[in-house]
């Protein structure tokens, strides 16, 4: 499973937004994803000032898929004008938490 967090230009209209996440959404399950859920976390203020921006629109992605699809997703995002950072992390699933627990009880 994995969770990509994204942060788009301030100055972008709803319908603008919209596209973009419909755009990384279709990119994920063209590639054999499946999004779990995304959510769209409204406009914020940054920690610190990004390409002369002092607010960004936060949107969070949870998917699983093929890892293989990470990278494509992060190359379009890279390109992209409207977003201004991005960050993907793998989370560890429940069943991988508890077989690790149990490795440790076991030792």
């Amino acid at each position: 499973m994995y969770e990509t967090m994204y942060i788009l230009r301030p100055d972008l209209n709803d319908e603008v937004v919209d596209a973009t996440i419909g755009k990384y959404q279709t990119m994920l399950k063209d590639q054999g994803g499946s999004i779990l859920e995304t959510q769209h976390r409204g406009k914020r203020r940054l920690a610190y000032e990004i390409d002369r921006n002092r607010e960004g629109i936060y949107i969070q992605m949870n998917y699983t898929g093929p890892g293989e699809m990470v990278a494509p997703l992060e190359r379009a995002m890279r390109l992209s004008d409207d977003v201004i950072r991005f960050l993907t992390v793998k989370q560890e699933t429940e069943a991988a938490v508890a077989a690790a627990d149990a490795d440790a009880d076991a030792e």
